[in-house]
C-alpha cells in the first residue's frame, strides 16, 4: 500500500499542473480545482486502470468529470429557471389583489428552488410524484429508512426557507404535501 502511495503521488506531483492546465482550458478557473481533484480521487479508486503513461488516462477522466459537471450544472439551472417561473406566474394569475394561497404558493415556490439538488428530488418524489418513502428509496438508490431521514431534513430545510422567504407562513393546506407530520412519512 504504501509503493502504490508513492507512485500516486509521484503521478501526482508529475500530472497535477498539466490536467488542470487543461480543465481551465475548457471551463476556466472557477472549476477546475473541483474537476482535478475529483480526477484524482477517481485514479486512486481505480489505480489498477491506470496505465504506465498516465497523463492522456488523466485528461480523459478529467473530460468525462468535466462533461458530467456541466451537465450537473445545466440541470441545476434548468431546474431552478423552471421553479422560479413557476413561482413568478403563480403571483401573476388572477385579477385584482392576489389572494394569500397564491403568494403562499410563490413563497413555497421560492423557498423549493433556493434548496439543494438532494432535498428538492426526495421532496418532489414524495409530494408531487405522492410516492411512499420506500417507493421514492428505490428510486434513489437508499434504504426505506434512510429516505426517511432524508425526507425528515429535507421538510425542515424548506420549512426554514420558506420562513426566509415570506414574513408570513404558508398556508397548511399548500404546504402540507411537503412539510408533512413525521408520522405520515
Amino acid at each position: 500500500m504504501a509503493d502504490d502511495a508513492d507512485r500516486f503521488t509521484a503521478m501526482y506531483d508529475a500530472c497535477r499542473g498539466r490536467v488542470w492546465a487543461y480543465v481551465v482550458t475548457r471551463a476556466g478557473r472557477q472549476i477546475a480545482d473541483e474537476v482535478v481533484s475529483e480526477t484524482f480521487t477517481i485514479a486512486w479508486r481505480r489505480w489498477e486502470d491506470v496505465p504506465p503513461d498516465p497523463l492522456p488516462w488523466l485528461l480523459g477522466v478529467a473530460r468525462n468529470v468535466l462533461r458530467d459537471t456541466v451537465r450537473a450544472e445545466v440541470r441545476r439551472a434548468s431546474l431552478a429557471a423552471e421553479l422560479q417561473d413557476w413561482a413568478a406566474r403563480s403571483g401573476q394569475q388572477g385579477t385584482g389583489d392576489i389572494a394569500e394561497d397564491v403568494a403562499d404558493r410563490s413563497a413555497l415556490l421560492a423557498a423549493l428552488a433556493a434548496l439543494a439538488d438532494e432535498d428538492r428530488e426526495v421532496l418532489v418524489l414524495a409530494a408531487w410524484q405522492g410516492l411512499t418513502p420506500a417507493q421514492a428509496a428505490r428510486v434513489v438508490g437508499c434504504s426505506a429508512a434512510a429516505m426517511r431521514v432524508r425526507l425528515h431534513r429535507a421538510r425542515r430545510r424548506l420549512t426554514r426557507a420558506v420562513g426566509t422567504t415570506t414574513v408570513t407562513s404558508p398556508s397548511p393546506a399548500l404546504t402540507g404535501r411537503f412539510v408533512r407530520e413525521e408520522a405520515s412519512g
